[in-house]
């Protein structure tokens, strides 16, 4: 029988370029761990992509998932379903108190959600100023947001209205903003881009023009809210608040859900017709995001987040210390964070991780990424970054040689 590579090569678009003889085939997770068809084992520094904040088949969300996928799966939003309101009931009180919430299946979703929201509360606004290097989604709206032209170029026409700033400089963006300005959106931190924290006085300044112009203040916290940096919200670390704020992935503890939460004076600009979402607030789903946030909530949860962070900062920066001819420098906050190479060297990093099985993230050739379970000990964060460190010191002898 053909292998599972052979057959996925013959039945599924090649967007993702997985590797046949070097991407494992994962059958089985448990914590910070996965396992493959080989029955090899791997450890996690990527919790798909940010996704699986409490590691893989934590007992909380099974139960959850076990409980509510037994009940009831699925009905619409014709309907009303307890686990959706009491999900976002949580939502808004953590978040934006006063507000209301939209759900959909994804960030992108989200995103998309925000930006019909921005426009509709504009009456007759439409331009929407997002940051160079930015990441908001592949549909054509999100994509357009994107502030990447790299994923833009084969898509044109994009839609219109989009304007894009230099992340980190206020002054860039209070060049584009003006009348015709309904939004601006940012990642708090960016992170597909290679893990970018924006600067306090920045987010300050943005939310001062924001108020300036009466253009609404999106917040897109799709990979770093969630508890990646020791606070519910990234935002929360520079206590600016935004007017809209959209999640995803580790909300859903594994699945599928997006999330656009807005604050009071928002919260009616959408009224039945404007927008929707087939399988938006799920039931079995947000059964699992209010699992998600039980547990996060838990007596030095987020604490131990922070200490985790300050552990994985201070072991790369002594790493980039040690290796100055290879690495520039460390970013990051919590547990998002980025080691940036001074040489191509990301790929063959990664590859050489994989087959000791760690599994990271390379962004182009020059960043590696780091996205552990939120969940993970210390024992295993100590694995994983000795493992990074002995391949950048193989790497640092093979360019001495």
């Amino acid at each position: 029988m053909d292998s599972m590579q052979d057959r996925e090569a013959q039945y599924i678009i090649n967007t993702y370029g997985r590797k046949k003889d070097r991407t494992p085939c994962l059958v089985e997770g448990r914590g910070s761990y996965v396992w493959d068809d080989r029955g090899k084992r791997y450890l996690d520094f990527l919790s798909g992509l940010a996704v699986n904040v409490l590691g893989h088949c934590h007992p909380e969300v099974v139960k959850a998932v076990n409980e509510q996928v037994s009940t009831l799966i699925h009905t619409s939003n014709l309907y009303f379903t307890a686990p959706q309101v009491q999900l976002a009931e949580q939502l808004v009180e953590k978040t934006l108190p006063g507000g209301k919430v939209f759900f959909a299946n994804s960030g992108a979703e989200a995103n998309e959600a925000a930006i019909k929201l921005a426009r509709k509360s504009g009456a007759g606004r439409y331009k929407i100023v997002t940051a160079r290097q930015s990441f908001h989604g592949r549909t054509l709206a999100a994509l357009s947001a994107t502030g990447q032209p790299k994923y833009q170029k084969a898509f044109q026409p994009l839609v219109e209205g989009f304007a894009y700033a230099v992340f980190n400089d206020a002054d860039s963006f209070a060049n584009l903003v003006d009348e015709q300005t309904a939004a601006v959106m940012v990642e708090p931190i960016q992170g597909e881009s290679g893990v970018y924290p924006a600067e306090r006085a920045f987010l300050e300044e943005l939310r001062e023009i924001c108020d300036r112009y009466k253009a609404l203040l999106i917040f897109d916290e799709v990979q770093c809210g969630m508890g990646r940096t020791g606070s519910l919200w990234a935002f929360e670390n520079w206590g600016v608040s935004p007017d809209l704020l959209t999640a995803a992935k580790g909300l859903g503890g594994g699945l599928p859900i997006g999330v656009l939460v807005a604050g009071a004076p928002y919260a009616d600009i959408l009224v039945p017709g404007d927008h929707a979402s087939t399988f938006g607030g799920n039931p079995v789903i947000c059964k699992a995001a209010l699992a998600v946030l039980r547990v996060l909530e838990q007596d030095g949860f987020l604490k131990d987040v922070r200490e985790k962070g300050k552990t994985v900062k201070k072991e790369l920066e002594k790493t980039a210390s040690a290796h100055p001819g290879l690495v520039k420098g460390f970013r990051g906050l919590g547990l998002i964070c980025a080691l940036e190479l001074k040489k191509p060297l990301a790929g063959r990093i990664l590859e050489k991780c994989t087959s000791e099985g760690l599994l990271i993230n390379a962004i182009g050739d020059y960043t590696l990424r780091f996205l552990p379970p939120l969940t993970i000990a210390n024992s295993e964060l100590e694995e994983g970054l000795s493992i990074i460190k002995r391949f950048l010191e193989e790497e640092d002898r093979e360019e001495d040689n």
